[in-house]
């Protein structure tokens, strides 16, 4: 059984109903929703046409999925993270930082299709 915790770009592309992604997610899994990628749905749904229909989404989903909040031991994985990464004279957004701060905290797998989780040594990632 594999434990993920989906990146944003995996949720959306699960409520897009994107064939690839739910092929992987048919066999037993567990999986996680970072309370970050909760964050950038909301921005999404209050930036696009359709505001009230995309939070209402957005609100069913999380309601049926287990949301992994930060906390002390998540900045502790976030700054040993961040300086790992720019030590190699690279960077990645924050928000990815945190999601995979919180990935590495709970030993899961990141479900995405960003490249720049690849500068994050030791973290599991799979694409779809």
């Amino acid at each position: 059984m594999n434990k993920y915790l989906l990146d944003t770009n995996a949720i959306v592309a699960i409520l897009e109903g994107d064939s690839s992604i739910q092929m992987l997610l048919v066999a037993p899994n567990e999986t996680y929703v970072p309370v970050v990628a909760v964050a950038e749905l909301y921005f999404g749904a209050e930036k696009s046409g359709r505001i009230e229909a995309n939070i209402k989404r957005v609100d069913e989903f999380i309601s049926r999925r287990t949301i992994l909040k930060c906390d002390t031991q998540t900045a502790r994985w976030y700054g040993r993270i961040e300086h790992q990464v720019r030590r190699k004279g690279k960077s990645i957004p924050q928000n990815d930082v945190w999601i995979a701060a919180i990935a590495m905290q709970h030993g899961l797998t990141v479900l995405t299709c960003d490249k720049h989780f690849d500068d994050v040594d030791g973290l599991a990632k799979q694409g779809w």
